[in-house]
């Protein structure tokens, strides 16, 4: 199964509500980020998606490594995604879905099933964001 390497942000605001996004035409949340550039490191290509994707300035210095985490890909069929996560804080009032971005929400650790969630979301980064 081929992987598809990725940055991904935990966000978490001040009230404990974590971020979740769905692109265009895709129907799953899952966490801001995307795929690298050409050169980028995992911190590097995480600032520039949080920036092309939500507005929200982020330095390399605001993110706090999590870790590598692999599941299922939510939108490419017979994928899995290799998610190099970071966390970091910001409020509702940060950001701003555009670019690719079809919507977002700040989902409590009760609200999981509000929203269709991606696998790497569902398994492994959104309990991250309330431990």
């Amino acid at each position: 199964m081929p992987d598809i390497h990725v940055s991904a942000a935990v966000v978490v605001d001040t009230a404990g509500r974590a971020l979740v996004v769905r692109k265009h035409g895709t129907t799953r949340f899952m966490q801001p980020g995307g795929k690298p550039e050409p050169g980028e490191t995992a911190a590097q290509t995480l600032v520039r998606e949080l920036h092309e994707e939500l507005a929200l300035r982020v330095s390399e210095d605001d993110l706090r490594p999590l870790g590598t985490f692999v599941s299922d890909a939510a939108n490419e069929p017979d994928h899995r995604v290799v998610a190099t996560a970071f966390a970091l804080r910001a409020e509702p009032g940060d950001v701003t879905a555009r670019a690719e971005l079809a919507e977002l929400r700040w989902l409590s650790p009760g609200d999981w099933d509000a929203v269709p969630l991606a696998p790497l979301s569902e398994e492994h980064l959104l309990a991250i964001a309330w431990s």
